[in-house]
């Protein structure tokens, strides 16, 4: 069996990228380790998720140039929730930016929101699934 484990992301700062997953987004602290010369391994996770976001701090000039930037201006991950109205309420109040209202498509409830660098993100509530239709032999 495969997973993925963590997506990496590159951040300007570990502390102020803490503060924004984290105080901001609720997102749960798994790890935050000094590998000495100024880099650390942090993982942060959201609440009841698997995969964690590796913050990696941008050190070359091509990495800086990329915070904010990993997808090249397009939604680059999709953050799954059972309650987008709850959300949305709390991130705005929060001071997290989202580029629209929510809106409603045939897959969910979704609003796209940045994080602290700019990166787009879709923060979707998914519709529930439709009954599956079954028959009889038969009929």
């Amino acid at each position: 069996m495969s997973r993925i484990g963590a997506v990496s992301v590159l951040v300007r700062d570990y502390d102020e990228a803490i503060a924004f997953y984290v105080g901001k987004l609720g997102f749960a602290l798994n790890e935050d380790t000094d590998m000495g010369n100024g880099k650390r391994w942090v993982r942060v996770t959201p609440e009841g998720g698997q995969t964690s976001l590796l913050l990696a701090r941008a050190v070359t000039p091509d990495q800086v140039a990329r915070i904010g930037d990993q997808a090249g201006g397009r939604v680059w991950l999709f953050l799954e929730t059972d309650d987008l109205a709850r959300d949305y309420a709390d991130w705005s109040a929060a001071g997290v930016a989202f580029r629209e209202a929510p809106r409603h498509e045939s897959y969910g409830k979704v609003a796209v929101f940045e994080d602290l660098y700019g990166n787009a993100w879709d923060l979707i509530e998914s519709a529930p699934s439709a009954p599956i239709q079954t028959g009889r032999r038969g009929d």
